[in-house]
């Protein structure tokens, strides 16, 4: 019955504009916000609000995919673990920007505003356990039982259908990500643990087999049953790997992990390291691989090295043990996909903080301008603003993009041109085209004539909404 309430709450403030002392921001073009980041942190609690209103229902928040604001329809269809983790993600990114205009002196709007995003963001959390499930997987080194979060939703909490490809590595690192960010921001160590376990599993996919040098092939594959190696299945560990190293760093704590000997290329062998160490070593080898692997010509990043997924499933035996065999790359392929970029931008500007390698600076630098220059197309739909591919999902992969350009701009000024092209197209969807608490697919185009075409994905409104959160932070940091 709470987490129903809660829907109701946030129901109530989507629809009359207020409820109790929390005000929905202003939705009138013609009396924008005084202040542009109140606006931001504004306009993203409103369009969180309406899309929680919209598209979740019931006490296990079940989330449909769609939802028509001028049919009213809701669909059937319940959004995979992925799009749920949007929703965490925009939440995340109000806290964030929340405690931004507290730390500002803005006391007053973080205090109305945070206790109630930080409810929702454990509703969501203790029920993206629906998506949970266990089964046994037998990897590079090792047999061992998991419990991960699914592509789809089960029928209860825990239930979650988890085997072969119904589970991917990527869907985990997206949650990594959200699951240390909501630590960070209460402190709850519930959602520390998870983060962790979920990157052991993660790191477990990590192709350790040898090559005839000795060398590790290398690169995660899309997941435990693919030999496809994808942008999406390692760019996005790199930066939570190095929260986890900051984390750790000048503590004793351990881990022990295991491995394929160089010398033979066959055994396998355990060993500890200091966990601070072991992080960022990782998220150096990834970001290693996929530099090596993914970047094309343009300076933007490829989608996956291609793989024998008949091989995906293969084992080998080794002194009584199972192991997954290596399957040998077949080529790169593309196209080059806007958060493939995002995430490598935002692991190298995390690399660069954390080590002071300048080489990941040049790198994050080169790529700011030359995913802006492939993704972002000057005056195509409207003079003076900037188009980006929006088919399929790029709604949301640009999205990353964007926090990415956010998360380097302290060490490069130059993407302030990058992020403030997505800060005009929000803000003209909000004066043209704004409907019900929510904004159309086409940010610069607006709704469909026929109603019927106006569904909206849920994960595009909670990715508008976390670009604004984001914004809004942005434009409280961006003087210091």
């Amino acid at each position: 019955m709470r987490n129903f309430l809660v829907i109701l709450f946030f129901g109530c403030l989507a629809l009359t504009g207020s409820c109790g002392e929390n005000q929905l921001p202003n939705t009138d073009p013609e009396q924008p916000a005084a202040d542009l980041a109140e606006q931001n942190i504004r306009r993203a609690m409103q369009l969180v609000d309406t899309a929680v209103a919209f598209h979740f229902t019931g006490e296990g928040m079940a989330m449909a995919r769609y939802y028509n604001p001028y049919t009213g329809v809701r669909s059937n269809e319940k959004g995979s673990i992925w799009m749920y983790t949007s929703a965490i993600e925009a939440v995340n990114a109000i806290l964030h920007g929340l405690a931004a205009h507290k730390e500002s002196g803005n006391r007053q709007l973080c205090d109305d505003n945070y206790v109630r995003y930080s409810q929702l963001l454990k509703n969501l959390y203790e029920n993206a356990a629906y998506y949970l499930g266990t089964f046994t997987l037998t990897s590079y080194t090792q047999t061992r039982q998991w419990t991960v979060y699914g592509v789809n939703r089960g029928g209860s909490k825990g239930s979650a259908n988890v085997e072969s490809r119904e589970n991917v590595y990527d869907d985990q690192e997206w949650l990594v990500r959200e699951f240390f960010e909501a630590w960070r921001l209460t402190s709850d160590p519930a959602y520390l643990q998870q983060a962790e376990y979920l990157t052991e599993y993660v790191l477990d996919g990590w192709d350790c087999t040898r090559d005839n040098s000795g060398n590790e092939h290398g690169g995660i594959t899309w997941g435990p049953a693919y030999a496809t190696k994808h942008a999406c299945s390692n760019g996005p560990l790199i930066s939570p790997l190095v929260w986890l190293s900051e984390y750790y760093k000048g503590k004793t704590d351990e881990i022990t992990y295991r491995y394929v000997d160089p010398a033979d290329k066959r055994t396998r062998k355990t060993a500890t390291a200091l966990k601070s160490d072991y992080y960022l070593d990782f998220a150096k080898k990834i970001y290693a691989w996929q530099k090596a692997s993914l970047l094309t010509s343009d300076g933007v990043y490829n989608d996956l090295v291609g793989g024998d997924n008949n091989l995906a499933d293969k084992t080998e035996i080794i002194n009584g043990q199972a192991y997954r065999v290596h399957a040998p790359a077949q080529g790169t392929a593309g196209p080059p996909i806007s958060y493939n970029s995002g995430s490598m931008l935002s692991g190298a500007a995390d690399l660069y903080r954390a080590t002071g390698d300048n080489m990941y600076l040049d790198d994050a630098k080169k790529l700011s301008d030359a995913s802006f220059k492939y993704f972002a197309k000057s005056d195509v739909n409207l003079p003076g603003y900037y188009t980006y591919n929006i088919s399929g999902f790029n709604n949301w992969f640009n999205s990353v993009l964007m926090r990415a350009y956010a998360d380097i701009y302290p060490a490069y000024k130059n993407v302030d041109v990058c992020i403030d092209s997505f800060q005009k197209n929000l803000d003209y969807a909000y004066a043209k085209f704004h409907y019900k608490g929510f904004l159309p697919t086409n940010l610069l185009l607006g709704w469909s004539r026929d109603n019927a075409n106006n569904r909206i994905e849920g994960m595009f409104t909670f990715a508008f909404a976390a670009e604004y959160a984001v914004l809004a932070k942005y434009e409280l940091e961006k003087s210091k």
